[in-house]
This record gives C-alpha cells, structure tokens and sequence, in this order.
C-alpha cells in the first residue's frame, strides 16, 4: 500500500534514507562535515536534534550535556552560546546552530527531534521566519510537545508521532480500540522496544490505513535493512550511511 501524500516534506518516492545525525558512525555526528557527507552520498533527508543555550541559541546537538562526544563539558541549557561555541565534537568539529544547517543546505529536509521543551519556541520561530515549513518535520519523545509543536504551527508544520502516539499505534495495530494523533503524518519508532517487537506487518498496516508512514530507527545492520524494507516501511534513519545506500542501490530504491 503506497501511503497518500498528505505534506510537502514527504513528497520523494519511498523508502526513505534518513542519514542519523548526519551518519553518527564516525563520532563526528551532528556536524556541518557529517552531513556535507551525507548530501554527497545523494542523502536528501537529514536527521538531527536541537537544543537551546542559556542564551536561547538554538543548537544541532543531541545530549543534554557537552561531555561524550566534545572536548568541552557542562550542561548545555547552562552554558551561553560563546561559551558551547568552543567546544569541538570529536576534538575537531564545531557544534552548528541549526539556523546554519538550514542556510548550508538549501536542498535538504530536516527531521528535527526537540530535545527540550526550551527549545520548541526557537525552532517553531526559525522554521516561520526562514519559511522553511516544507523543509522541517517536527518529533520528539514528548507527544504533548508535538502536539504543542503542531497547536502552535498548524497544518504547515509536520509533525510524528510521540512515544504515547506510537503507542497507541501499536496498541491499534493488535486490534485495540485506541487511536493515535490525526495531526501526525509519520510514526518514527525503533524495530523493538526492550523485548518488545514493535515493527511488524501488523504496524506497518495500521499505520498506513490512517495515512501514517512508518520511519524505523537506528538501523545499521544491512539484513535488518532488508527485512524492514520488505515489511513495507517507509523510511530507515541510519548511522552507516553507505551501507543504507547499497542496499537501497541493490533493490533499485535509490532516489
């Protein structure tokens, strides 16, 4: 079943390649160099994380903290940007605010995980003052803050699911009368939760009779591309990004 397209950020043939924090393999994830990387593999969809300074600078990062993968440390809604701005990931890499991914990539669409709820009326603010709505989709964890994210952007945001939306999903999926957010237009899971096998042809179908695509995250290993993609899912986020390549390569799916 080929899922409507119900926004503009989705309007590529599918599956999907979503380059995980630019294709975090490396260490260097969440840089200006990682996703040079990955829109020179041909990647279109980047994903990424935001959170905000003390000051408000609305960064691409994905830890609460500067210590695993910088050479700095501290929390980052305590530190000011002129201070967040000398750190380096990987001991070479500065950390880009998102306004500069979107100025550096004109080209790419960004799925964009909030990390903090500091950070949802900088991004919103950025995506209305740059026009870049059919640019960006909006996830995160916390399904009230996407349902904020989308009470506050309307139809022009896009929007996936929260951990209770998805599941909720799941909870359809097997047959329960529950339903997860109309507004949403992807569900953004991991192939299992704990023991938990949440993707299978079950989830996929649910999610595609309410017009949902399925995104699967992070998957790394090339047979477990495979067998999602042969379930009918409609986006892989990946670290290894030439591995998700060649497999999309090999089954005539490369966009």
């Amino acid at each position: 079943m080929i899922t409507p397209v119900r926004h503009p950020f989705f309007d590529r043939p599918v599956p999907l390649a979503f380059a995980h924090r630019g294709g975090a393999a490396d260490g260097l994830e969440n840089t200006v160099t990682a996703f040079r990387r990955a829109t020179d593999l041909g990647y279109v969809y980047l994903e990424t994380d935001v959170h905000t300074t003390s000051d408000g600078t609305l960064l691409a990062f994905h830890d609460t903290t500067l210590d695993r993968v910088t050479d700095g440390a501290g929390r980052i809604a305590d530190l000011p940007w002129s201070e967040v701005r000398q750190a380096r990931v990987g001991g070479v890499e500065p950390i880009p605010r998102f306004e500069e991914l979107l100025e550096a990539f004109p080209a790419a669409r960004w799925n964009v995980d909030v990390k903090t709820e500091s950070a949802l009326l900088p991004l919103l603010g950025l995506i209305r003052r740059t026009g870049a709505w059919d640019r960006v989709c909006v996830g995160s964890f916390s399904e009230g803050r996407v349902r904020r994210a989308q009470r506050l952007g309307g139809p022009r945001l896009a929007t996936s699911l929260g951990t209770s939306g998805a599941l909720a999903l799941r909870l359809r999926a097997c047959g329960l009368p529950v339903a997860p957010r109309r507004s949403a237009l992807c569900a953004q899971v991991p192939e299992h939760h704990g023991r938990v096998r949440l993707v299978d042809a079950a989830f996929v179908r649910a999610a595609h009779r309410r017009g949902l695509q399925v995104h699967v995250w992070t998957v790394n290993e090339a047979a477990r591309m495979e067998r999602l993609l042969d379930l009918g899912v409609d986006g892989i986020m990946t670290d290894h990004t030439g591995t998700l390549r060649e497999v999309l390569q090999h089954r005539g799916q490369w966009d």
